[in-house]
C-alpha cells in the first residue's frame, strides 16, 4: 500500500496523538516514520483519494496538529511514495535540505497574495493617464461615436494601456511588500491574476505584513487584492524565488 506524506519534521518533534486520523473515509491512523534526526508525519494512502473538501481539511488538520508542537515542512495534498521505505529513504538522501529548510522556516508562515484590476477603476485610471487615450475618445464622441476603424483603434489602445498597467502592478505589488517578508515566492501566470506572490512572513511579523497589504490597497484603489494566510509555507519548502505559490493545496477546486 502506498504511504501518504503529510510533512516532514524532527526526529525530536513531540508526539501526535495515538488516535489521530487523516485521509480517508474511514480516515487513517497517522503515524511518524523517523530517519536520522528527521521524521515524516504519514499514514497508508487511501485508493481514489481525490481533493474533496473532507479530505483536503483532513490534510490540514494533520498539519495544524503537528504545526502546534514546532516546524514542519508541509506537503502539498496528494503527496504519495510507494511505501514506507521510500519515505526514509528520501529522508536519508537529502537531510541536510530538510535539516536547512526546518531551520530556515522555524517561526515562519505564508501569505499569498493574488490581485486583479476592477475593470471600471482601470479603465477610469488609464483614460486619466493618457491624453492620447482621452482625445481619441472624445474625438469619437463628438462624431457621434466614430467610425468602425476609430472605434477599433481606440479599443486596441485601451487593452494595450491596460496591459502595461498590469505588468506595472504586478510589479508594484510585489516589491511594496518584500520588505515586509523574509523570502518570497512568484506563483506560475495563469489568465485572471496579474499577481500571484506567496511571501515567507515571521510569524511574530503578521501584523506588520498585512498592515503593508494595506497599504497597498490604499494606494492602489483600482486593484482587488486577495490575501490567504496565515498558511503553512508551503511554496517554500523548496527554496528559491521561481518556486510556485501555494495557497491550501487545491482547496479552490475542492469537490463537495
Amino acid at each position: 500500500m502506498s504511504t501518504y506524506v503529510y510533512g516532514i519534521t524532527a526526529a525530536s518533534h513531540p508526539s501526535l496523538p495515538e488516535d489521530m486520523g487523516g485521509v480517508g473515509d474511514p480516515a487513517r491512523p497517522v503515524r511518524v516514520l523517523k530517519e536520522g534526526e528527521l521524521a515524516a508525519v504519514v499514514s497508508d494512502a487511501p485508493e481514489n483519494l481525490r481533493p474533496k473538501r473532507r479530505e483536503l481539511l483532513a490534510h490540514q488538520n494533520v498539519l495544524a496538529e503537528a504545526g502546534g508542537g514546532g516546524v514542519v515542512l508541509p506537503m502539498r495534498f496528494g503527496s504519495l511514495a510507494p511505501d514506507d521505505d521510500a519515505v526514509t529513504g528520501v529522508l536519508a538522501e537529502r537531510a541536510d535540505h530538510y535539516q536547512e529548510r526546518l531551520r530556515t522556516l522555524d517561526g515562519k508562515v505564508e501569505y499569498n497574495v493574488k490581485a486583479t484590476h476592477d475593470e471600471q477603476a482601470v479603465l477610469h485610471r488609464v483614460m486619466s493617464e493618457n491624453p492620447e487615450l482621452r482625445a481619441l475618445a472624445e474625438a469619437n464622441r463628438e462624431a457621434g461615436g466614430g467610425t468602425y476603424e476609430q472605434r477599433l483603434q481606440l479599443g486596441e489602445m485601451v487593452a494595450a494601456a491596460v496591459k502595461a498597467r498590469e505588468s506595472e502592478d504586478s510589479v508594484d505589488v510585489q516589491h511594496t511588500l518584500e520588505p515586509a517578508a523574509a523570502a518570497v515566492s512568484v506563483g506560475p501566470e495563469s489568465t485572471g491574476w496579474l499577481a500571484n506572490v506567496s511571501f515567507l512572513v515571521e510569524r511574530d511579523s503578521s501584523e506588520t505584513f498585512l498592515a503593508a497589504v494595506e497599504q497597498v490597497r490604499k494606494g492602489h484603489p483600482h486593484l482587488d487584492l486577495r490575501v490567504n494566510g496565515p498558511l503553512p509555507p508551503y511554496s517554500f519548502v523548496e527554496p528559491g524565488p521561481a518556486e510556485p505559490a501555494g495557497s491550501t493545496a487545491g482547496t479552490d477546486s475542492a469537490e463537495e
